[in-house]
């Protein structure tokens, strides 16, 4: 058997070009704001992977193995948790960024495989203005690709605050309501509220006005709050987490103004993962209903940080970009000698050149193939003449050009 095992996928031809360009791109956007490479074991202990979020949907669906020692080991469903060990004994703010392929058992769809590559980048020792760098570093890829993006933001904060003083969700429980909220752009409004109903029993008057208020907008969302908890219960709104929560986000807007991005506040945004602790955030573009870039804050090892991934395989599909350089192949008709000489001087030249040792027919038909530019012929009498033969395989011309 030879085909791929269900939710994975072989890359070749231009679609491998394409992400490979785009790979590029990315890769040296993160350096250019400072941003160091890293790389990680691909399985980890089973332990380390669940680490504190094991009710999350994503650890969830984590691969097991085990080795021949029956140890119980997993793939890495992301980067971020595998910080816990590279932040340590380094010196903050530790910027890096890693691209690498991660893996998550879960249900295959047009745009969701279950081996897919993240592009990470991750400040340990991070403030709200690096929040909004990182925003900005995602809104020039995303244009750089042709992409419009849309960046939508909320707080945890501002969540925990609703499902506690709101719903009255107990605090222990509170991270579990989050997630069924995280939910609202992926399922129907009714199909959350059953979730939720069915998981904290009780509050289906108060759940279905939230649900309806969270997918209104922010000031709707804080008037409601407000009338709530500080007229009814006569809480000083200064004094609450959502207050908080909101006083992030508004620095958040001003780093952002900053760099002139612009950004909306979603109050439905959760992001699925347990360790948020402050601004979340999502980007969005046209074309696809799925995330293509997401991230937030955290807390590791008592450390605040901040940091986003981006989904290549999404952001490949849809970028516009035309990175498509000229390919030459050099035909040795039996002059090798001389066809290695022109490899030479047009790599040289960083020109993609391969050679094809045989017949001119032959090596027409892979030149077709493989969507070569160019075609030099180099034969006796070419070496004769010191002068090569090149076809434009797109026009059918030939000219020809002294060695």
């Amino acid at each position: 058997m030879t085909e791929t095992v269900k939710g994975f996928k072989d890359f070749t031809g231009e679609e491998a070009q394409k992400r490979a360009d785009v790979r590029r791109i990315i890769e040296g956007a993160f350096e250019r704001y400072g941003f160091e490479p890293a790389e990680t074991p691909i399985i980890e202990y089973e332990n380390f992977v669940k680490g504190e979020n094991k009710q999350d949907e994503a650890v969830s669906d984590i691969f097991r193995l085990q080795d021949k020692g029956k140890r119980n080991l997993a793939l890495r469903y992301e980067f971020t948790f595998q910080l816990k060990r590279l932040m340590q004994n380094k010196k903050l703010p530790y910027r890096r960024y890693q691209i690498g392929p991660v893996f998550r058992d879960e249900p295959v769809s047009s745009n969701r495989l279950r081996q897919f590559v993240q592009c990470d980048v991750d400040v340990v020792g991070s403030t709200i203005k690096e929040e909004a760098e990182i925003l900005s570093l995602s809104n020039e890829i995303l244009n750089k690709l042709g992409i419009k993006p849309v960046i939508l933001i909320n707080n945890r904060k501002i969540l925990e605050a609703v499902a506690k003083d709101i719903i009255g969700i107990e605090e222990k429980r509170i991270k579990k309501a989050i997630t069924i909220l995280d939910k609202l752009d992926k399922k129907s409004r009714k199909d959350v509220r059953e979730e939720f109903e069915k998981e904290f029993s009780g509050f289906g008057g108060n759940i279905t006005l939230l649900i309806n208020t969270l997918m209104s907008d922010f000031k709707q969302l804080k008037e409601y709050y407000k009338g709530i908890v500080c007229t009814n219960r006569k809480q000083k709104y200064e004094d609450t987490l959502f207050y908080k929560g909101e006083k992030e986000l508004e620095d958040l807007q001003d780093y952002c103004n900053l760099y002139s991005i612009n950004i909306e506040i979603l109050p439905s945004l959760a992001r699925g993962l347990s360790y948020y602790n402050g601004n979340v955030f999502e980007i969005k573009t046209k074309g696809i209903k799925e995330t293509i870039i997401a991230g937030g804050s955290y807390k590791f090892n008592n450390v605040q940080c901040t940091g986003v991934a981006f989904g290549l395989d999404r952001i490949a599909l849809l970028s516009k970009i035309n990175n498509k350089s000229e390919k030459y192949l050099v035909v040795s008709l039996d002059q090798n000698k001389k066809a290695i000489e022109l490899s030479k001087k047009l790599r040289s030249k960083n020109k993609i050149t391969s050679i094809y040792y045989g017949k001119p027919s032959k090596a027409l038909d892979y030149a077709n193939s493989y969507k070569i530019d160019k075609v030099i012929f180099i034969g006796k009498e070419e070496v004769k003449k010191r002068k090569y033969k090149i076809k434009d395989m797109k026009s059918g011309k030939e000219r020809f050009e002294k060695f």
